[in-house]
């Protein structure tokens, strides 16, 4: 429990003390006009409240990422508590509040917009491709769950495909209409929900006083199949919301395009994360004690979403126990209608396809879900279909947070900023991506290599895509002095 609570503590710090550092950094000016302010259009570009933009950014990148995904890294024992803590504070809160601040001086660019801008057109539309396909499988998996739960914990009677046709027609909605009609009104009630859910998990810690492991009892693997999965990098991959997200940096310009200031970039990008930090630490350590020797019930080859409903049932009355659940499916639901709409926004900002009309959304809406239909009925049909696109949708996820740390290492050093606070964890994030395709056995090459090898080739790639970066920042400094001596 000492462990918990330091932990908490180095969070709240980060944000307190790094985030502001950050701010200085990147030189936010509140005398700016944002793009809400300069062309309000009444769909997606909205001025709204700070606290509201801040509970739906916090809801849009939660999901059911920093509790199911938590739940999975505790298996790998307390080794998960140090990468929720130092990958939320120096990698994704950083990530996150870089590459929304971004959007903003863009005038509320899409992620691939962003990526080109920082590395170059070719690479902007291979990242807006591997975007739009990433949210396309991120809302076939945020149908499934929330859809398997409610079937499961309350209609089981009920065919499945009922709960996704009513999720799926949802979407839809939520999709088209404009931004302050569904997802301002009531995702900020749900992101309050998401909240109380972990302070229920915070008193049942001081009533029940769980044994949670603490890190000087050790950081072994504690997984029960520990010598199929190395810590490094499967725990990295399997707590990707709870401390560094790709998907993060997709939900961030819909926020850039509703702020009215600039200083509410930090709170709202940066608290965010850290927010969800807290979440994931919380859930993590709930389920530490479950998946630990002092267990009150059975939990051997409990998945995420399983967990969850231990959790609730053995320490919460009935009633709060099914506000749990229900806090957790209405987390997977508000992240699975957001992927799809930055789907479309990330299609029409490269068409130029205006999206007032409400005509002109529907249409680039429908092939959109036309194809993520497909893929969540394989989920559904194959019985292994939903863990197939769970893996790529996780590994995706973080290369996309690999690329956009890149990205955002090479506006801070054309700039002549510190760059070293992304670079670090740039380089970070590209050996655990590229030695996950070469170490995991059934996900990569690791029934056919030995581990060291695949680590040491993943070194190798991430030197040499370093060495590429630094090769692209001399070519992009050279031009940038050559157009500098044109105009003078």
């Amino acid at each position: 429990m000492i462990t918990f609570c330091i932990a908490i503590v180095l969070l709240l710090l980060g944000y307190f003390v790094y985030s502001k550092i950050i701010e200085r950094i990147i030189e936010v000016d509140p005398s700016r006009t944002t793009p809400a302010v300069a062309h309000p259009d009444g769909v997606d570009y909205v001025p709204m409240k700070p606290w509201r933009i801040y509970l739906i950014q916090f809801l849009n990148i939660a999901g059911v990422g920093p509790i199911c995904g938590a739940i999975m890294g505790a298996q790998f024992g307390t080794a998960s508590f140090l990468w929720i803590v130092f990958g939320s504070i120096f990698a994704g809160a950083v990530h996150d509040f870089i590459s929304g601040f971004i959007s903003i001086r863009m005038n509320g660019a899409s992620l691939p917009d962003i990526h080109g801008a920082c590395l170059g057109h070719r690479k902007e539309q291979f990242m807006r491709l591997f975007t739009i396909v990433l949210m396309v499988l991120v809302g076939a998996v945020f149908v499934n769950t929330p859809a398997v739960l409610l079937h499961s914990n309350f209609t089981p009677g009920w065919n499945i495909f009922i709960w996704v046709g009513i999720i799926f027609a949802y979407y839809l909605i939520a999709t088209l209409l404009p931004i302050d009609k569904v997802i301002g009104k009531i995702y900020p009630v749900f992101g309050i929900l998401l909240l109380a859910m972990a302070v229920a998990i915070v008193v049942a810690f001081v009533v029940y006083k769980p044994a949670i492991p603490e890190v000087w009892e050790g950081l072994q693997n504690r997984h029960p199949d520990a010598a199929h999965n190395p810590i490094f990098p499967m725990m990295f991959i399997s707590i990707a919301c709870g401390a560094i997200s790709g998907f993060h940096a997709t939900q961030s310009p819909l926020m850039a395009r509703c702020m009215t200031n600039e200083k509410q970039a930090r709170p709202v990008f940066y608290g965010s994360m850290i927010t969800e930090g807290v979440v994931a630490l919380i859930w993590a350590a709930a389920a530490a004690f479950f998946f630990g020797p002092d267990s009150p019930v059975d939990t051997a080859g409990k998945g995420g979403p399983a967990m969850v409903s231990v959790i609730a049932n053995t320490w919460f009355p009935k009633a709060i126990a099914v506000i749990t659940v229900l806090g957790v499916i209405s987390a997977a639901v508000t992240s699975g209608d957001t992927a799809l709409r930055s789907a479309r926004l990330i299609m029409a900002d490269f068409f130029r396809y205006d999206q007032k009309p409400i005509k002109n959304r529907l249409f680039v809406a429908v092939p959109i879900f036309a194809v993520t239909a497909g893929i969540l009925v394989y989920s559904l049909v194959d019985a292994a279909g939903f863990d197939v696109i769970w893996r790529y949708f996780a590994w995706g996820n973080q290369l996309l947070a690999m690329v956009t740390l890149w990205a955002i290492t090479m506006y801070l050093a054309e700039r002549r900023k510190p760059y070293i606070i992304t670079l670090l964890p740039a380089m970070f994030m590209t050996m655990v991506t590229s030695s996950f395709l070469l170490v995991a056995e059934r996900e990569g090459l690791g029934s056919y290599i030995p581990h060291w090898l695949g680590y040491t080739l993943g070194a190798v790639i991430t030197l040499h895509i370093t060495i590429l970066f630094f090769h692209l920042l001399r070519k992009r400094r050279a031009r940038n002095v050559e157009k500098k001596d044109a105009q003078e």
